[in-house]
């Protein structure tokens, strides 16, 4: 009898600690105002589904508070990164979305990348991504081989970006020939270039940003899908051939941490030390957000496909990440740097 008195006055005491704790983030959160940085430009892809996101989180937040927006584009998300681990408040006021990239910089640009991704206070990402190469259709390039004998010129955003980091890969690690013109904004200004006939193709598009942004110039045939990124195919891309994997172990090991970033899709982050109430908080939001009718009516309209990648599953592969061997890593940054 005293051993179920017990245990029922310390479930009581656990009850009651809980319910104070979302007393206290909803006091917390309360008429406050929040800010959504966004890793990237004005336009893009990353822009409209965080835009999205922020209109729909803060209602699955206790306390119901607002949020405003602003973009912090540069160095391939490396500029918000920085910003939100050295300068960002750590009391849960603060969350970012980055691209995909972001993670495994510290490991290959250690010189630009000023934080430890394993200590980011992860959320959890809107979706997974696989990276396509995409061409104008009147590229001189039907088909994965020609990738290797033709050069093609594609259209880049920064380092850090797939859109740079996969073709510098891909010419020194898989040899293919690639002539990467970098600096456009974001996607719209890739696409605007393909049109104008400055650059022939993308070596590295999101499918994901395809489906939202692409459309009309895939069914007008405006442009062809010639490979795709990774070890396994998407499952709505059968027909798409996979890139080769490389020539040797060290090979596929460099490939390995490349591709990792599919897996972090769009990002979303708080900074390091983020009381564990309102983390716990956060990750609950950002995971009811993705299930909410509302959000994904509205991510329906954008042609923007959704898939719940919660805060823990990116904890862990950032752990795994992070313990990539150093030779890799460096196999990873040589290529990079073109060598």
């Amino acid at each position: 009898m005293l051993r179920t008195c017990t245990l029922a006055a310390v479930l009581s005491v656990a009850s009651a600690s809980v319910v104070v704790a979302q007393e206290d983030v909803a006091a917390f959160y309360k008429g406050r105002q929040m800010q959504m940085l966004i890793g990237s430009a004005a336009g893009g892809a990353y822009d409209l589904s965080g835009r999205i996101l922020a209109r729909h989180i803060v209602k699955h937040i206790p306390g119901n508070p607002s949020m405003i927006v602003q973009n912090v584009p540069g160095a391939g998300s490396l500029t918000v990164a920085n910003q939100v681990y050295n300068a960002s408040p750590r009391d849960g006021s603060v969350i970012a979305l980055a691209n995909n990239g972001m993670p495994s910089a510290p490991y290959l640009t250690p010189d630009q990348a000023r934080f430890d991704p394993v200590k980011f206070s992860w959320l959890g990402s809107s979706n997974r991504e696989t990276q396509l190469v995409i061409v104008w259709h009147t590229a001189p390039v039907n088909s994965v081989d020609d990738l290797f004998s033709k050069e093609v010129i594609v259209g880049g955003v920064s380092p850090g970006t797939a859109t740079v980091d996969y073709p510098m890969v891909a010419n020194q690690i898989l040899g293919t020939k690639f002539k990467l013109v970098s600096g456009y904004t974001a996607t719209p200004a890739v696409n605007l270039a393909m049109e104008r006939g400055e650059i022939q193709g993308d070596a590295a598009r999101g499918w994901v940003t395809a489906k939202a942004q692409d459309m009309g110039l895939i069914r007008d045939k405006k442009i062809r899908f010639i490979a795709q990124y990774g070890f396994r195919k998407a499952a709505d891309l059968p027909d798409v051939p996979l890139m080769p994997t490389g020539k040797t172990e060290a090979d596929r090991q460099a490939l390995t941490l490349l591709y990792s970033r599919q897996d972090y899709g769009r990002p979303f982050f708080a900074p390091p030390e983020v009381p564990p109430a309102r983390l716990a908080a956060l990750r609950k939001a950002f995971d009811e957000t993705l299930k909410d009718p509302e959000f994904l009516a509205e991510a329906k309209q954008a042609a923007w496909e959704t898939e719940l990648v919660t805060g823990d599953e990116l904890d862990t592969l950032t752990k795994r990440v992070a313990q990539t061997p150093p030779s890799v890593a460096e196999r990873l940054r040589q290529a990079l740097a073109g060598k």
